[in-house]
């Protein structure tokens, strides 16, 4: 990882010593009307999501908002302050996803500011069942884990493990809907919306070609992959997804990523290369696991998985999590016509060939 980490480029370098250090970044004045602001997460080992701020000549736009706590909330403002500007000068906020720690203020910023707040079309569809009628989800995501072969004991812990985070959201409509390639209106800047679903159904990156800057949200990060998972509210084939995507942003002139956590970097197609191979590892890995146990299920193969620590360890939020990536990988693998499953419930995988 680390000879991995030579090759993009760091250019965010407070933020990455603040990351070793295991402490807030400093807001930061980027230049060409451009501010850092880290945003704290509670309980999560990414610790901050970095929301940017676009200077324009009426005020600032915002590119994500953090989640809805108080001390995202006074964060969030002290940021504002330290750049000049107060919460009712937020005249937009542009969405990379809905996710709690990038959606979960942009209500609270539009109550306070009258600001306007946009999503891409295929998030925004979903919002309302993930957090505001949340019973059918919770009853499609428990059909879900039995097809993926989850143990009962598990279900309950399993079925309900993100809802702690719903009180992280203020759970409002956007006002604007961006599709691929549409261009904000943002003054001064000449944003353009680049669809990158994989993450999200929906989620977008920005793009300004005349800074050649790319504000990537979770789509590419400096150091880790993000989570591209298999569940209720996913497309078909999210890591198909997330790959085409890939290529999408790769065609364009960056000189510089913004990315939504960790910190900035240079040397976007190294980066692209790199989760490229991650990816394919992977589906080495997982082909390797039903080489040995032909039959298995989703949840068979995942705990036999290589994972950051110890399966045991992991709690159910990410285990769900590390299950929607390995499933996420096996159709990757069907479409391919590496392997194919039953349809029997839980649901069964094998290498292709002759039965």
């Amino acid at each position: 990882m680390d000879a991995d980490l030579a090759a993009i480029d760091i250019s965010g370098t407070l933020q990455k010593q603040a990351w070793e250090d295991d402490v807030l970044p400093p807001v930061e004045n980027l230049g060409r009307g451009l501010w850092s602001v880290p945003v704290p997460m509670p309980q999560s080992s990414l610790r901050y999501v970095l929301v940017y701020l676009l200077e324009q000549p009426s005020g600032v736009t915002l590119i994500d908002a953090g989640w809805d706590t108080e001390e995202a909330w006074t964060a969030l403002n002290a940021g504002l302050g330290k750049a000049g500007y107060e919460i009712t000068d937020v005249r937009s906020v542009l969405v990379t996803h809905i996710h709690p720690d990038h959606y979960g203020l942009a209500g609270r910023v539009r109550e306070a500011s009258g600001a306007w707040i946009a999503l891409h079309p295929a998030d925004a569809a979903i919002l309302p069942q993930r957090y505001m009628q949340m019973d059918g989800l919770l009853t499609t995501m428990r059909t879900h884990l039995l097809e993926c072969g989850v143990p009962l004991e598990a279900m309950d812990s399993m079925r309900g493990a993100s809802m702690p985070v719903r009180g992280y959201v203020n759970a409002v409509l956007p006002d604007v809907l961006l599709e691929n390639g549409d261009r904000p209106e943002v003054p001064g800047w000449e944003l353009t919306a680049v669809w990158t679903p994989g993450h999200s159904p929906g989620h977008l990156c920005f793009y300004d070609a005349e800074r050649r800057l790319l504000m990537s949200g979770d789509h590419v990060l400096p150091r880790i992959t993000p989570n591209i998972s298999v569940h209720p509210q996913q497309t078909s084939n999210p890591l198909a997804d997330f790959l085409d995507a890939l290529d999408r942003v790769s065609g364009l002139e960056v000189e510089e990523v913004l990315p939504a956590h960790e910190y900035r970097f240079r040397n976007l197609a190294r980066r692209i290369v790199q989760l490229r191979e991650h990816h394919e590892r992977r589906l080495s890995e997982v082909t390797a696991v039903l080489a040995s146990q032909p039959g298995a299920t989703a949840w068979e193969i995942t705990i036999q998985l290589t994972w950051s620590r110890p399966w045991s360890e992991i709690q159910f939020w990410m285990q769900r999590a590390a299950l929607g990536e390995t499933l996420a990988h096996l159709i990757v693998l069907e479409s391919r016509g590496v392997i194919r499953r039953t349809r029997e419930i839980p649901q069964r995988w094998e290498l292709s060939g002759p039965r």
